[in-house]
């Protein structure tokens, strides 16, 4: 079983998993293909990542304009502020975007739907993040929208005058108005 907390811009979810813990430690099902199904993510999974990161490394905010990528994602160390931006143009929210701290203590997931940017800002060193994707990765495709453009109005959780770690390519990220996006 699993929950849906949240449901925003047009098919991103976060979810609260069932877990079973005792003095032991914990038991979650963090993907059941039936169970998702029943909350609307019936998703043809096909590769599974997992990332380690310092405190105030940003990944992101990254997209595949062709063979887009549907995201199911969780922290299994540490803790991130998750990030989602609409593309889609024919969307009621494109540009918009949704967040949500992830958490090996709060055990949350987000669906993340193909036609999204996706990026996180780990919250604390050792940071564990894991995500299934519908397509595979194709760095031809890849592409990244700036993650401070004003026009999105993201707050990220840095202190005033704090910057984030960002890769060569997140850093030269285009705003959304010079981004390609989805029809």
């Amino acid at each position: 079983m699993v929950k849906v907390i949240e449901e925003a811009l047009g098919g991103v979810k976060l979810l609260e998993p069932r877990v079973f813990g005792d003095e032991r430690g914990f038991f979650m099902e963090s993907w059941n293909a039936k169970v998702f199904a029943d909350i609307g993510i019936d998703a043809p999974f096909v590769q599974d990542n997992h990332s380690l990161s310092a405190r105030h490394i940003l990944r992101g905010l990254h997209y595949q304009i062709n063979q887009p990528q549907g995201k199911l994602v969780r922290v299994t160390s540490g803790r991130v502020f998750d990030v989602a931006v609409d593309l889609r143009k024919s969307s009621p929210t494109f540009g918009q975007s949704f967040s949500a701290e992830l958490s090996a203590d709060n055990k949350h997931m987000l669906w993340v739907p193909p036609g999204f940017a996706h990026g996180f800002l780990s919250l604390e060193d050792g940071t564990e993040f894991l995500y299934k994707c519908t397509d595979y990765y194709a760095p031809e495709f890849e592409r990244s929208l700036l993650w401070n453009d004003p026009e999105l109005g993201i707050e990220w959780p840095l202190d005033e005058g704090e910057g984030p770690q960002l890769s060569k390519k997140d850093a030269v990220g285009l705003p959304l108005a010079q981004s390609e996006t989805y029809p």
